[in-house]
């Protein structure tokens, strides 16, 4: 990824919560066949490893697990983003040399990706990432609440993951490369917006 050093997130505790904020990511390998991308809700163990360990499962008919990869696999992590207008900036009144752009978070974690099928693995898999979603909620659902034998046939469909993190690139595009006053715009603009992602950059924002 190219991250200009006005963008880089480089520190452990920031490329964590990234990743912990978005949820689902995109897991891309190389194979022989090209890239093969899924949508994966993962969550990471920040203990297991220096970097930590992302986990998850794909569904046992996606081919991705069985295809053998080229290299390490790659999880992509997007927070929250945002169109900026031009007409934001305070400096366009000044020279008009302004143009449009984006704002945004993004983390990639790379890793030999581990799959396996042994079911009480995957019963505890499915259990954590559960709890981690549920959690909040005011009247949690547990897997437990189904019943046993219907559980042990759901995991027949799945495929877990294991991607111990041996690199992290983090990128936080929030108009650090503009003016103070430019910045203020942006972020007052944002913060008006109906959209919800769009409140989220305004907040992530550096004064």
């Amino acid at each position: 990824m190219y991250i200009p050093p006005a963008f880089r997130l480089d520190d452990l505790p920031g490329l964590h919560g990234t990743i912990r904020a978005a949820g689902l990511a995109n897991l891309v390998t190389a194979t022989a066949e090209g890239l093969v991308a899924s949508p994966l809700p993962l969550f990471l163990d920040p203990e297991d490893g220096p970097f930590g360990t992302l986990h998850g499962h794909l569904a046992r008919a996606n081919p991705q697990w069985r295809t053998p990869a080229i290299g390490q696999a790659m999880a992509v992590f997007m927070g929250p983003d945002a169109y900026v207008s031009p007409s934001w900036y305070p400096s366009k009144q000044e020279h008009h040399r302004v143009v449009p752009t984006w704002n945004y978070v993004t983390v990639h974690a790379y890793g030999a990706a581990e799959f396996y099928e042994d079911p009480d693995r995957l019963l505890a898999l499915v259990t954590r990432l559960t709890e981690r979603h549920e959690s909040p909620r005011p009247a949690p659902w547990a897997v437990f609440d189904a019943p046993a034998d219907f559980i042990r046939g759901q995991l027949k469909g799945i495929v877990g993951l294991r991607l111990p993190i041996a690199r992290l690139e983090g990128k936080r595009k929030l108009s650090q490369n503009r003016s103070a006053e430019d910045r203020a715009g942006v972020r007052t603009a944002l913060a008006a917006s109906d959209r919800p992602a769009d409140r989220a950059v305004a907040a992530a924002m550096p004064e």
